[in-house]
């Protein structure tokens, strides 16, 4: 049986870890909580955004350059990742999803570029081997639309330069604080069905904004059969040229507060099996040592009793 120091100080090491587990825990829920708000209160917002965009992008009028499509020569890849570890599953995941999709469509280098969200996903891609034309590192644990522009703008601009045809982002949706969902998107070139199967997806099927929904009867479809009809002033083109970068770069800001929020709610996770892994480990130490000073104590009783039994 191993000695009651040795498990004493083994015992004072799982303790400390579980303090300090337990207290990332904590931090990562109020995260999470905050987070989750944020998330939910911009879906709304992000619903009539997109439906907003689904419809301008079919009006007969000359259509702003985000809106046109044209042969796909090369496409830009953006991994959003977390700057930080300790996370769970919530990286290994996206990235599990995103190998798969590389290897089903034979992407390389030579058709293809990648940028980075996050510092686990610059790792990645350098593990990879694959060229990183962009990093962006430490957007914030509870993301603003200013903290994004540079991503957006960065997409926008190397689309309009025709340096890529298409952009594809990896990320993942929060669903609820017990699931989050790696998911693909391809926000440009700017297509209704497209935008349609976004919209579809950052609608929670439980939680407080879906209850909301349900309370309203609030109409989230999406009718692609003809678009609204639209008064525009002073012109539809330069309205629409102004409108149509500002609604990107929301669904941009919507994709890294979603995957934000994935992220606190996995992290809050991790740490509660770590918290709960070293209670246990803790207990079971503690009976551990309560067994080997018993005996320790027993073995002494036996000693002192032979001794007082040979001097009679």
């Amino acid at each position: 049986m191993e000695s009651s120091q040795s498990l004493k100080k083994r015992l004072k090491s799982v303790n400390n870890i579980n303090q300090i587990t337990k207290a990332m825990e904590l931090v990562a829920a109020t995260k999470m909580r905050k987070s989750q708000e944020i998330a939910l209160a911009s879906r709304p917002y992000a619903f009539l955004a997109l439906g907003l965009l689904a419809n301008v992008s079919r009006l007969e009028i000359p259509l702003p350059a985000l809106l046109l499509k044209r042969k796909v020569k090369k496409t830009i890849f953006l991994l959003v990742a977390s700057d930080k570890g300790l996370a769970g599953s919530f990286n290994a995941l996206l990235f599990k999803k995103f190998e798969s999709f590389i290897k089903d469509k034979n992407i390389t280098d030579k058709n293809s570029l990648f940028a980075a969200v996050g510092e686990k996903s610059r790792n990645y891609l350098t593990k990879k081997g694959l060229k990183i034309v962009e990093n962006f590192i430490k957007v914030g644990d509870f993301t603003t639309p200013e903290e994004t522009e540079p991503v957006a703008n960065f997409l926008a601009q190397g689309f309009l330069g025709k340096k890529w045809d298409r952009v594809i982002i990896f990320s993942t949706n929060f669903r609820s604080a017990l699931r989050q969902e790696p998911l693909m998107r391809e926000i440009l070139p700017i297509d209704f069905e497209k935008i349609k199967q976004t919209v579809k997806e950052i609608i929670p099927e439980t939680g407080k904004f879906a209850d909301l929904i349900k309370e309203s009867n609030i109409d989230l479809s999406l009718q692609s059969d003809k678009p609204q009809d639209y008064t525009i002033e002073p012109s539809p083109e330069k309205v629409l040229e102004k409108v149509i970068w500002h609604l990107f770069s929301m669904q941009v800001y919507h994709l890294i507060l979603e995957a934000n929020a994935s992220e606190h709610a996995a992290r809050r996770m991790a740490m509660k099996n770590a918290s709960d892994n070293a209670k246990e480990l803790a207990d079971n130490l503690s009976l551990q040592y309560n067994k080997s000073r018993q005996s320790t104590i027993t073995k002494e009783l036996i000693e002192i009793t032979a001794g007082s039994q040979s001097l009679l």
